[in-house]
């Protein structure tokens, strides 16, 4: 669209102001193309026709929803007064001193104290992309410690700004950020030793100016070396033109260097007093600018913290009394007194005392020294001459003299501080940091604002260029054409400057002459440079002055002083004066010694972008202009040799106020510092840049609905930006990004805020229009209404008379009575019908109710009695056999366990070791095979030749044995027919014989057997048929493989060959696998079923033998007699109170009684061990089908080699092993078959010995018929098979894909078996517990009986005594085993909690028995050790017996400490452990995903990221929190953890949570939104839903969401009134003064319908906050720790119940 367009009515205008530099105005009327004025509406209230110039119309403004960005290159318009609106709003009324600006950092100084600074927002920053979190010096060090860890280039951030703008401050909190990040894992405390480099530095080299207390008069560039971790291991630093003349003189109101009047605060102290120091007032060189005191400054205080510093690099009390000695010399000499002798001379008083100090300090002769500071010496070629001085002239040399030795001073401390931080090792990468002064200009600039400036021309220079080239790459990356733009170079001036015979060298040259002038200099530039280069001009109205146009701004420089400076000579007899010193210190700073090269110089081999000339004449070189140049050269190709960072320092006002904005002063720094050339430049190309998902998400309302109906987002906005801006060439399309030219995103804001306050009219004309409609119905209805009642009234009194008013009455009165008697006489009716229903029926329901209670009492009265009789027989039969089982079933569990553990590790020994023997020699045989099938490749064409011979001859081979197929199907279809009329007739036979069994238990035993024998001769008969069924088959399928082989033959090559020999090894050792384990299987499960067949019989005999005994031997009244009343009391206390029921008399009942019980759930669990006896099988006979299936498979292949080698004799040997896995197959299908006959005989036993009562005679028949039904299903399934062996035989490359398939379900089938066999056998453990439980009361039984005969028989469970026994020597394999392998997986999660601690304490409790003291100690000691290497009032709730199992003989007070200790160190190791893993999860979950669908809590902001800030976080969600939460907690509740201490790490983990959403809100303007607190509000309540879910609510972890739930109550509620305020005030209790203010201040609206708070609201409610004392820090801590509480927990184990797993390893253990 045109831009004219733009210049419509409301729309908003910048226009320059004298005082403001840039001041709003509204659009009166719409400008139109050809008028001269533009109609203005300022602020202000007045109308303004501002006259205008059709090619150049005033600035447009962004608006408000634009304002406030962090970077300043996300602006619609950019130009100037944009830029300075921004950075208002930003700095004056958000309190943000940071912005972007492209690749720049701009930094304003805010004079005040803000905590941003902290080591917890160091944290907040690291690991973060740049742009993620708001504007910041931190983000800038990240991103530059990023880039060089990730790529492994070096980094150089250059800090720049004139004095007073925070460059030095700036750097030292990026060294710090480097420091803090990186710290290094040895001890040699690098960090601090860098860091420590500051407070010397800045003591030695910044000074108070008018400008800035704390001004650095030096450039330094400081280098930080990493190693490859990325870790600190030293540094490097390089100064740059220190302002030496400071030294001797001071403007008004400055300071000398701070060393100085720190020195002169502590001359007081006894280690100061022999340099004979006063106050600062006492001397020259330290009064000379009338303020010796900064406000705010303790100099005596900064003293320790400097010689504290100068300790921490290494420098002993000698270096330092050193340095101070040459610091006082220094000021005793600007005191010195030189008076004038007449004109021509001057001289020193030997009685000088200042004189005497400075050279005894020095070591010096003050004779020769006052002469000589008065005097010179001129060499000529025929004499020596010695001149006196005028005093003017020895005042400058005693000044040079002080300059001199202050300047060698410095370089000497810094080459110091560079040997204290020097490195072993290897550099690998390295980051720059440069703190250097910015472009200057004062009312009068000399020489070191020259040398400045030529500086900052080199350094913009650098940074255009790398500007450029940025730009470049990311066009380049997003295939966006570019071209040239049009940009300030200033090579020019350089030229000017630097150049054969430039400025610089007509200097030096000038320098060289005897009688050099500044003004013969001056001269000579004039007459090279006026009228020949534009930058250089002479002033008009002065002679002494020349000015150079610099990138920046026009610079007047006074060439007074020029020569001297750069010459910066001494007289040569003061030099040899000071070298023949006796204080080394001084001596050596003036020793001819060349200068050593600089370390900086090797490290760098990338030449500079533009070539410097290098001075050639070795005399040039030592002047200030030529070492500066010459250091700059090196400066700038370190900075072309790493990737450059900028920092560019603003000062907001020259009177030093807080937050206080200057615009006049803000925009000359801007466009000296190259902020605004970035602006012009980013202007004229594609400045905003927005990703497509950014552009759909926040335009998406300027859509239409079939737009919004394609599939692909790209193509929307390709499409709605076609539609919307006409204009193709305000827009370019990347490969991610869409690129608008300046003021195109303002005016899609703008379509978009008409859309949405259409939008908002349109819905509020439809409610409104409803409200009006209710409202007229409402009141429609109304009206009618009243109408109705009104005319109704009317009518009647105009129809009613006082006739028609006695005739109603009359009517009403006759209707009145008659209606009553006739109601009078319904009543009467329905009362006498109701009383004669009610006698009738209360009558029957009292005459029930007497019958009912008197068959109740009756029955209550039996029910009483016999209820009462069953009780007490059942309480008495159940109490009988308590005791005993309880000790019977705990000794047989632990008994069983211990069997089945020893029994299960010999299988797997033994099958390990059958396992490795097969593999060995079935690796043998491969060998074998795969050398017989080398030497069988050779004959491939023999085959090949045989196969064509045999082709046609197969084919009618193949024609005959089709047709004998179809026969053998009919001859099939016969047998099946056969075999299912004789399994119908042997169904009927077995009911007949299952009758006959019922009338005569003998008969039925004998036609049962006859019957058996007849089904195994049919069984038999059935199987020959189907056995010759698949030989038929077999042999169909061999010749049906033959001639399909003989017909692939000619494609076949040895590899296949090959492969399918391979395949056969594979599966002989799968087969000899199987079959090991299937005889393992069976014979386990004939160990098992004798087993209990013997336990049965025993059982059975000793059952029947006791009876008899009871029933017949023993007289019940007899026994009783014989036992005193201490027996029977004894027999009453163990439970047999059984006989003293009913009396002796009905004993022999009771025992029937019981025993038939007993003998009736014993046969039913016979029952159903017989099931699974049948059901085992039944599972064998499938599971011999899946192997004849497989040895069928196996046979097809087996035949085809046989085929193969019958035909190729010349390889016998491979014959001969064909036929050896051939005999394997046939053993092993022999040795199955007749352990199958031999299982079955085994059943049939079993079946003959459990089938002897009549109620199993059923389950007889069951199972025949079961197995009768498996044999039909068998022959099913072979059928089947038959059917799918023809169909393989057809596609035989299918046949090996069904071969591994069988394998795998041979494989799952054997598995599930295995499973199976274990659940049966744990089934026959169970009945054998079973068994002993009836063998035990038997026992006990007889026991009762032979104590009746006084036979007293010690028998009974072993009792424990809740002790472990253990040998020393095992102590280490306990420790290992309990605490260092320890595990939770397996056994170890499902044991009961705390069983390691127990088992612990059961083996001090032995030592303790012992009275070992040593034992015990060791012990402990190793408990305490393993439990630290695995982690780099108790007694009062004691249950009495817990109380007996305390020691006895050693009291453990003093370890109790040290376990708690450790205890506390496990808690805070695991509340780290899930702090890290949930860390990364927090800010993604909480803060940025967006819970609540449809409300988004960001704003696209089209901020540039790095190209090294590549977003690379998985995106976590609102659930990756609280599924990490639930893993957390189903891991504690797993590992039993207390539920107390899981109280206190769930409020652990909600409080990092809560503070790291908190911190990163704070850090993040763009997240401070009405929007954005309901989401985390939202976010909240599922974590309050989590806790309530999992029965948390009491462990007070809500509570410490509270200040983050206050934050977001904050940004939702209404910010503009005082109730606003006053409510904040009170309802934010949890969040501090600063927190408040620093959300109210970072508050962004979404959109233009929301507001930002005004600064007078935020005025408001800090008032308000005054009264508040809380902290000043603005982060929360999250290395916070709550404190930790072990509550005690009784045991609930008894140490004597306590069983040890297997899998711990700790059979060296004994049970006590």
């Amino acid at each position: 669209m045109a831009v004219a367009a733009l210049y419509t009515q409301y729309n908003r205008v910048w226009i320059p102001d004298p005082e403001e530099v840039w001041k709003s105005a509204e659009i009166a009327k719409d400008y139109r193309v050809g008028d001269k004025v533009l109609r203005l509406l300022l602020e202000d209230g007045t109308e303004l026709d501002y006259s205008i110039d059709p090619e150049s119309l005033p600035p447009l403004r962004n608006p408000d929803i634009l304002v406030g960005e962090n970077d300043l290159t996300a602006l619609s318009y950019l130009h100037e007064p944009a830029v300075l609106h921004n950075l208002r709003i930003r700095f004056a009324e958000s309190k943000l001193i940071y912005t972007y600006s492209g690749i720049i950092l701009v930094a304003m100084n805010p004079y005040k104290q803000l905590p941003i600074y902290g080591d917890a927002i160091i944290h907040a920053y690291s690991g973060q992309n740049m742009g993620d979190m708001d504007p910041h010096i931190f983000a800038v060090a990240e991103e530059a410690y990023k880039q060089m860890a990730r790529n492994n280039k070096n980094q150089s951030i250059i800090v720049s700004g004139e004095s007073g703008a925070g460059k030095t401050v700036s750097a030292r909190y990026a060294m710090r950020y480097f420091a803090t990040v990186s710290k290094s894992s040895s001890n040699a405390h690098v960090e601090d030793k860098v860091l420590a480099s500051n407070p010397i530095t800045e003591a030695v080299g910044n000074a108070k100016t008018t400008r800035n207390d704390n001004s650095s008069r030096f450039g330094k560039y400081t280098e930080i070396s990493f190693d490859k971790r990325s870790q600190i291991i030293g540094a490097n630093m390089r100064t740059y033109l220190l302002e030496k003349s400071r030294v001797v003189f001071q403007s008004e109101n400055e300071r000398n260097y701070h060393i100085f009047y720190q020195l002169c605060a502590s001359a007081q102290q006894s280690e100061f007093k022999h340099l004979k120091l006063g106050s600062a007032e006492e001397f020259n060189y330290t009064r000379m600018g009338g303020s010796t005191v900064i406000e705010g400054v303790n100099d005596r205080a900064d003293m320790v913290e400097t010689r504290k510093t100068f300790t921490l690099l290494g420098f002993k009390e000698d270096f330092q009394m050193d340095v101070f000695k040459i610091l006082a010399a220094i000021l005793h000499l600007g005191n010195v007194e030189i008076t004038a002798v007449g004109n021509e001379r001057s001289s020193v008083s030997e009685d000088d005392t200042h004189l005497e100090v400075f050279c005894e300090l020095l070591g010096l002769e003050s004779s020769r020294f006052a002469q000589w500071l008065c005097n010179r010496k001129i060499i000529t070629t025929s004499e020596t001459v010695v001149k006196p001085m005028t005093r003017p002239q020895a005042l400058n040399a005693r000044d040079a003299l002080a300059k001199k030795i202050y300047a060698h001073l410095f370089d000497f401390i810094v080459d110091r501080i560079n040997q204290a931080l020097q490195f072993s090792g290897k550099q690998h990468t390295f980051i720059g940091v440069l703190d250097i002064y910015g472009f200057e200009t004062f009312d009068v600039n000399s020489f070191e604002q020259f040398c400045i400036n030529y500086a900052n021309e080199k350094l913009q220079q650098q940074f255009n260029l790398h500007v450029f080239k940025l730009e470049q790459e990311e066009y380049m990356k997003e295939d966006i054409p570019w071209t040239l733009i049009d940009f300030y170079d200033n090579q020019p001036v350089i030229d000017l400057i630097e150049a054969k015979m430039g400025i610089l060298e007509l200097l030096d040259e000038e320098c060289l002459l005897p009688h050099g002038t500044d003004e013969n200099w001056l001269q000579k530039l004039y007459n090279n440079f006026v009228n020949k280069n534009s930058l250089f001009e002479k002033p008009r109205m002065s002679n002494t002055s020349f000015v150079i146009q610099h990138f920046a701004d026009k610079v007047e420089y006074k060439c007074e002083g020029f020569l001297e400076k750069n010459r910066d000579t001494v007289y040569d007899m003061l030099v040899e004066i000071l070298r023949a010193s006796k204080f080394h210190l001084c001596a050596n700073f003036f020793q001819e010694n060349p200068v050593p090269p600089s370390p900086f110089g090797s490290a760098i081999t990338v030449k500079s972008a533009k070539p410097v000339i290098k001075p050639n004449n070795k005399q040039l070189r030592t002047t200030v202009g030529s070492k500066f140049r010459s250091s700059l050269y090196l400066l700038m190709e370190t900075l072309n040799a790493t990737t450059p960072h900028y920092v560019r320092c603003i000062k907001p006002n020259d009177e030093k106020l807080p937050f206080e904005f200057d615009s006049r002063r803000i925009a000359q720094q801007l466009r000296a510092c190259g902020v605004l050339e970035t602006i012009r430049i980013s202007a004229q190309s594609y400045p905003s840049r927005w990703t497509y998902i950014e552009f759909y998400s926040r335009y998406g309302v300027l859509m239409t609905k079939q737009e919004l109906s394609f599939g692909d987002k790209k193509e929307v906005c390709k499409v709605v930006l076609h539609r919307l801006i006409q204009d193709s060439n305000q827009y370019q399309f990347g490969k991610t990004k869409i690129f608008f030219r300046a003021g195109q995103v303002a005016y899609l804001e703008k379509l978009r805020l008409d859309k949405l306050r259409q939008s908002c009219v349109m819905i509020q004309k439809h409610v409104r229009g409803w409200l009006q409609r209710r409202k007229f119905l409402r009141e429609r209805q109304a009206v009618l209404t009243i109408q109705q009642y009104f005319r109704g009234q009317h009518t009647v009194r105009k129809a009613v008379t006082a006739t028609a008013l006695k005739e109603a009455w009359a009517a009403i009165t006759i209707q009145k009575y008659c209606r009553g008697y006739l109601v009078r006489n319904l009543y009467q009716l329905i009362r006498v019908a109701t009383i004669t229903i009610q006698a009738y029926t209360r009558g029957f329901l009292a005459r029930r109710k007497y019958r009912k209670m008197l068959e109740e009492h009756k029955a209550v009265i039996l029910q009483k009695y016999a209820r009462a009789w069953l009780a007490r027989r059942r309480f008495q039969s159940i109490r009988r056999f308590v005791l005993n089982i309880q000790l019977t079933y705990r000794v047989q569990r632990l008994q069983k366990k211990l069997e089945d553990q020893n029994k299960e590790n010999h299988g797997l020994v033994e099958k390990l070791t059958s396992l490795a023997a097969l593999r060995a020699g079935d690796m043998e045989k491969i060998q074998k095979l795969e050398s017989e099938l080398n030497r069988a490749a050779t004959h491939r064409h023999n085959y090949e030749e045989k196969g064509r011979k045999y082709k046609t001859a197969m084919e009618e081979k193949l024609a005959k044995l089709q047709k004998r197929n179809s026969e053998l199907e009919i001859q099939k279809e016969q047998i099946e027919l056969q075999l299912r009329e004789k399994t119908e007739e042997l169904k009927e036979k077995m009911d007949d014989l299952t009758k006959q069994l019922f009338d005569d238990v003998q008969k039925e035993e004998q036609q049962r057997i006859l019957l058996e024998k007849s089904f195994e001769l049919k069984t038999q008969d059935y199987e020959k048929q189907i056995c010759s069924l698949k030989e038929d088959i077999q042999a169909l399928q061999d010749e049906k493989m033959h001639l399909q082989h003989q017909l692939e033959e000619e494609c076949v090559t040895s590899n296949a060959l090959k492969g399918e020999v391979a395949q056969l090894s594979k599966q002989a050792k799968t087969i000899s696998e199987f079959e090991k384990e299937i005889e393992l299987l069976q014979t386990q499960k004939i160990d098992v079923e004798k087993h209990v067949q013997s336990q049965k019989r025993e059982m059975r005999e000793k059952m029947s033998e006791i009876t008899k005994q009871l029933l017949e031997s023993y007289d019940i009244e007899d026994v009783r007699s014989r036992l005193s009343l201490e027996d029977l009391e004894h027999l009453n206390e163990d439970g047999e109170l059984w006989f003293a029921y009913e009396g002796l008399k009905k004993a022999t009942h009771v025992l029937e009684s019981h025993f038939q019980s007993q003998k009736d759930c014993y046969e039913k669990e016979i029952e159903a061990l017989n099931f699974k006896v049948v059901h085992l099988s039944q599972e064998i006979n499938h599971l011999q089908k899946l192997f004849r299936e497989e040895t069928d498979i196996n046979e097809s292949i087996r035949h085809e080699v046989t085929r193969l080698t019958s035909e190729n004799m010349m390889i016998p040997d491979f014959k001969q092993q064909i036929s050896e896995l051939e005999k394997q197959k046939r053993d092993l299908e022999i040795r199955l078959n007749e352990q199958t006959e031999s299982m079955k005989g085994k059943l049939e036993e079993l079946s003959n010995q459990l089938t002897r009562n009549r109620e199993e005679e059923g389950t007889q028949r069951k199972t025949l018929e079961a197995q009768n039904e498996i044999h039909t299903k068998e022959k099913e399934k072979l059928i089947s098979k038959i059917q799918e062996m023809q169909e393989a035989s057809e596609h035989l490359k299918k046949q090996f894909e069904s071969e591994s398939e069988v394998k795998s379900s041979f494989r799952q089938e054997a598995s599930r078996l295995t499973m199976e066999n274990r659940d049966l056998e744990e089934e026959l453990d169970m009945k054998d517990r079973v068994i002993k439980k009836l063998q035990d009361q038997v026992k006990t039984l007889s026991k009762t009986i032979e104590k009746g005969n006084d036979v007293h028989l010690s028998s009974g469970p072993k009792e424990y005594l809740g002790m472990l026994e253990y040998k020393t020597e095992d102590e280490d394999k306990l420790i290992q085993n309990l605490i260092l392998d320890l595990k939770p997986r397996g056994v170890v999660v499902n044991m009961i909690p705390g069983l390691p601690a127990h088992i612990l304490f059961m083996c001090v409790r032995y030592a303790d028995s012992l009275n070992d003291a040593n034992m015990l100690k060791s012990l402990m000691n190793s408990t305490i050790n393993g439990i630290k290497q695995v982690v780099k009032e108790f007694m009062k709730l004691n249950s009495p017996h817990q109380n007996k199992n305390c020691l006895n003989n050693f009291d453990l007070s003093e370890y109790r400490q040290i376990l708690s200790d450790v205890a506390i160190r496990i808690y805070h190791r695991f509340i780290v452990v899930m702090e890290n893993n949930i860390q990364p999860i927090i800010v993604p979950g909480m803060l940025e995903s967006e819970s609540l669908q449809g409300i988004s809590g960001l704003k696209p902001t089209g901020f540039r990221k790095r190209s090294s800030s590549i977003d690379d976080t998985d995106a976590y969600t609102m659930t990756s929190v609280l599924q990490q939460l639930s893993y957390f907690y189903s891991t504690m509740c797993q590992n039993g953890l207390d539920p107390e201490l899981v109280r206190q790490a769930v409020k652990q983990l909600f409080f990092l949570i809560g503070a790291v959403t908190l911190n990163s809100l704070f850090l993040r303007k763009d997240m401070c939104s009405c929007r954005k607190g309901m989401q985390i509000r939202c976010n909240i309540s599922y974590l309050e839903e989590w806790l309530k879910d999992k029965n948390l609510q009491n462990s007070l972890a809500k509570e410490t969401l509270e200040p983050l739930s206050q934050a977001a109550w904050l940004l939702q509620v209404k910010k503009t009134t005082d109730s606003d305020a006053k409510e904040i005030y009170e309802r934010c209790t949890s969040l501090s003064a600063v927190q408040i203010i620093k959300i109210l201040n970072s508050y962004t609206p979404i959109d233009d319908f929301e507001k930002r708070v005004t600064p007078s609201f935020v005025r408001k409610v800090q008032a308000l906050l005054n009264s508040r004392e809380d902290s000043s820090q603005l982060m929360l801590d999250t290395k916070y720790l709550f404190q930790v509480t072990f509550p005690f927990t009784p045991s609930p184990h008894a140490l004597e119940m306590i069983q040890i797993p297997s899998s711990f390893k700790l059979g060296f253990l004994n049970r006590l």
